[in-house]
């Protein structure tokens, strides 16, 4: 590509927003204060200074190891300013999976925040990194904090590259060690034009940040700010910290995962807070059981705007509207949405051909959206990229009028007796019992059917179901293919640190020593 067609980097959009609107709020602190866009870019000015006095120069490492804290995303973006490769390490994953990131990604400077001292200096011990620095004093050494706020906060050139690697973002890990996904401004502007011109923002935007800004959550940021937003940053996420935050700063905009929007819904404190501000929840990670989806259609309102994407090709292949949250149309529940406009979105089957319409194939992407493919691993990048479509191992179908529903991520599928079984049209049957809040279906060794439907099953609170009448009620629904064989009733379910219910976890109960495990 010659220089002429070349795009822009993350940082001239963070410049843009910050310098447009230089005299708005943009970040609400958690003790009340808050810093205007031109008080934020002159930190992010000075801690990039900082940074590069570290010795940091552009296309080196820098991980960040933090929760929702203010000044990480001030390094986020000072990263961005610098071209160096940024990675966030999960505050929730495993010391092995973070130190094999901080390996794999090659990283020079890993910055911790305040909360995650104790994990930082276990880290620091492994001798992996060169630099370890803390977000606040701490036995890690210097506070990059304090330090940053010697350096002059005025203007700073730009030093990042069209060209450069932006960030890598490191998969969940659920099937064996993390894959790094490689990203260029490229897949992160074409993200932000999505989300502009696609989202349904309201026109008061104060948007509650509820999930680490080391992943989804993160996602919110250029948005809001480009548009003369505020943001509000939650540390820990809690029902009760998630309503006060929305009753307290008038919350209109948000991003939730399933599982935090069922922990809502059977809260049952959720009536005597405030949420009349709420306008838009944004919602995906993990698809939603279509009867609690419209259960919280009934309690929060027609508010709720679905987003499909995933770490290859981020949160905006394609958009649930809110209008299409029709309770009168309630099919609709079940989709993920239209695919978005740029993106060319094909279900193709073991032989890459397209299926038809109501049809099951694998749902590819080819788009300016999709990743360069993953670090260190060639194997893997040639799989997922396959006759030139990235290959999201989500099945799914289309219907007439082109909206898109997903039945199963393809390792997901139970095999039994030679039929296929979705775990997810499982879970979203057993979600129409009024006593189920969730439920997980997976397949487990059996000697006659080779493999056998068996469903975990969290009931609501308060109330009660009996293991035998749950199979009753999904084989009245769904016959005797989809009945499980066995179900039991757990107090809650597994996830992985992105808040989706970790099946691996899950299999790992009745797989031991069998030969094929799915990840």
């Amino acid at each position: 590509m010659s220089a002429l067609h070349t795009g822009s980097t993350v940082a001239e959009a963070y410049q843009s927003a910050l310098q447009s609107f230089p005299e708005r709020v943009a970040l609400v602190l958690p003790d009340g204060s808050h810093w205007t866009c031109a008080e934020l870019l002159r930190r992010v000015h000075a801690m990039a200074r900082y940074l590069r006095a570290r010795g940091l120069q552009r296309q080196d490492g820098l991980a960040v190891l933090a929760g929702n804290q203010p000044e990480a995303l001030v390094v986020i973006m000072a990263c961005a300013w610098l071209g160096l490769r940024q990675t966030s390490l999960h505050p929730l994953s495993a010391l092995d999976d973070q130190a094999f990131v901080l390996q794999d990604a090659d990283i020079s400077a890993l910055v911790v925040g305040a909360q995650h001292v104790e994990r930082g200096l276990a880290l620091q011990e492994r001798g992996i990194v060169p630099q370890v620095l803390g977000l606040g004093p701490s036995a890690l050494g210097e506070d990059a904090i304090a330090a940053s706020l010697a350096f002059d906060g005025g203007e700073l050139p730009i030093a990042a590259q069209p060209e450069d690697i932006y960030r890598i973002t490191y998969t969940g890990g659920t099937t064996g060690r993390p894959k790094g996904v490689v990203h260029r401004s490229r897949t992160t502007l074409t993200m932000l034009l999505l989300q502009l011109a696609c989202w349904e923002w309201p026109e008061a935007l104060r948007v509650l940040v509820a999930t680490p800004i080391s992943h989804a959550g993160g996602s919110l940021v250029l948005p809001t700010l480009l548009r003369g937003g505020t943001l509000v940053l939650l540390e820990k996420y809690s029902p009760d910290a998630f309503l006060q935050a929305v009753q307290q700063h008038r919350i209109t905009a948000t991003f939730l995962v399933p599982t935090q929007i069922y922990g809502l819904l059977d809260h049952p404190g959720l009536d005597q807070w405030d949420r009349s501000s709420l306008q838009y929840v944004l919602y995906g990670a993990s698809p939603m059981a279509p009867a609690r989806l419209a259960e919280a259609l009934q309690r929060f309102g027609p508010i709720f705007g679905q987003l499909y994407g995933q770490a290859e090709a981020p949160m905006t292949i394609a958009y649930l509207r809110k209008d299409a949250h029709d309770l009168a149309r309630p099919e609709r529940l079940q989709s993920c949405g239209l695919a978005l406009p740029g993106n060319q979105v094909r279900l193709l089957d073991a032989q890459g051909r397209e299926v038809a319409a109501g049809e099951v194939g694998e749902l590819c992407v080819r788009s300016p959206l999709v990743m360069e493919g993953y670090r260190n691993r060639p194997d893997a990048t040639e799989e997922a990229f396959a006759d030139g479509w990235l290959h999201t191992g989500d099945m799914a179908r289309r219907d007439a009028d082109g909206y898109l529903y997903l039945v199963d991520r393809a390792k997901d599928m139970v095999i039994t007796g030679g039929f296929n079984v979705y775990s997810s049209e499982v879970e979203a049957c057993l979600a129409l019992h009024p006593a189920v809040a969730q439920s997980a279906v997976i397949g487990m060794p059996d000697a006659k059917w080779g493999e056998a439907v068996v469903a975990l099953v969290v009931l609501k609170p308060g109330a009660s179901a009996e293991p035998q009448a749950l199979m009753d009620f999904v084989h009245e629904r769904k016959g005797a293919l989809h009945t499980p064989k066995q179900l039991w009733l757990e107090q809650a379910l597994p996830v992985t640190p992105l808040g989706k219910i970790d099946k691996k976890a899950l299999r790992a109960r009745f797989w031991d020593g069998q030969a094929r495990q799915v990840g």
